[in-house]
């Protein structure tokens, strides 16, 4: 009988083509029955430092580096009794769906256009009574304390755009940050001599519409200022973008940083459609982390190899399936670091 291992996981994920399932797998392994490997993945204690171990050798990094952090919800909309799952907002579809969110944080080096992921967290406050907030704390400290990494400014979405969050990363980290504000967050931009208003209501001259326009934060400390800027994302969508940086000085500026933010998007899109993370069906709530451990090494080395060979994840997933189906169909094998 063979003894399973999260290697052996990370294979199997990696030769799949839909069906994720601890009984697939069994059934596709000799020796191996599925009560050991699903006492395997009820049992193993498979960590986000993993991933870090794995990919810290393949960064290259960038003094201008960019840090960007954002959420994605791993859809189990059909789920009964899945330990994590629960009702929350899903960007991807609209509306609030049952799911498993996955807070996740990626290192950018606009030099070259590559992005890694180098942190990742399970949203599961009924159990550790963290927010979102508090994971994406969490993981800027520990990128700061000890991947130290060299980056310059820190871009996420504008659910993370908190008081508390916004002065870590500048008065704690000496960082800058760029994130959209909500269309109803109250800002001055008068200097005290009006009310506060939201943002969606402020005026704005052409000169400002080019250079934005410095305000303040409805509940920031009084000398707490930031430049806001208003960006056409694309038709029918305007954005308001709220920094620290004082080099930034137009709309166009701005918006190509922001754009930047999108390839956290890229990293939710293709773990999810090459590498299973919201496929799993088991119950337990370990197992599930673990699956979501295995996919993101997965994911991982499957960019790896796309850098190395100037190809997409996609690319280099067919081409692995396509060894596999031709080598009397055995996984083809990738090692993985560890976790």
């Amino acid at each position: 009988m063979n003894r399973p291992s999260h290697e052996d996981y990370c294979q199997y994920l990696l030769s799949c083509q839909g069906n994720y399932t601890l009984t697939h797998y069994a059934e596709h392994v000799e020796g191996l029955s599925h009560d050991a490997i699903n006492r395997y993945m009820a049992k193993a204690q498979l960590r986000p430092a993993g991933l870090w171990e794995q990919v810290k050798a393949h960064i290259v990094p960038s003094d201008d580096g960019f840090v960007v952090f954002d959420d994605t919800v791993l859809d189990k909309r059909y789920a009964r009794a899945i330990d994590p799952v629960r009702s929350q907002y899903s960007g991807n579809a609209h509306g609030i769906i049952n799911g498993i969110g996955v807070v996740t944080c990626i290192y950018v080096n606009p030099e070259t256009g590559q992005f890694w992921a180098i942190d990742w967290r399970l949203f599961d406050p009924d159990r550790d009574g963290k927010s979102k907030m508090h994971h994406v704390e969490a993981m800027l400290k520990h990128l700061h304390e000890h991947k130290k990494l060299p980056y310059r400014a820190v871009l996420m979405d504008g659910w993370y755009a908190s008081k508390r969050l916004m002065l870590l990363i500048e008065r704690e980290l000496g960082k800058i940050f760029y994130c959209p504000l909500k269309i109803n967050r109250l800002v001055d931009d008068s200097q005290e001599t009006r009310p506060y208003c939201a943002v969606g209501n402020l005026i704005w001259s052409k000169r400002e519409e080019k250079e934005g326009k410095t305000i303040k934060i409805k509940d920031c400390p009084k000398d707490h200022k930031v430049r806001l800027f208003r960006v056409l994302t694309f038709p029918g969508r305007t954005d308001f973008i709220a920094t620290n940086d004082k080099t930034c000085q137009s709309s166009d500026a701005a918006r190509t940083v922001c754009a930047i933010r999108w390839k956290i998007e890229q990293l939710h899109r293709e773990i999810k459609q090459t590498c299973g993370i919201e496929r799993c069906q088991c119950r337990l709530n370990r197992i599930q982390r673990n699956h979501i451990a295995c996919a993101f090494l997965v994911w991982n080395r499957l960019k790896t190899l796309a850098y190395e060979t100037s190809q997409t994840v996609y690319q280099i997933k067919q081409d692995l399936l396509k060894s596999y189906l031709v080598n009397e169909l055995k996984s083809p094998t990738i090692s993985f670091l560890t976790a």
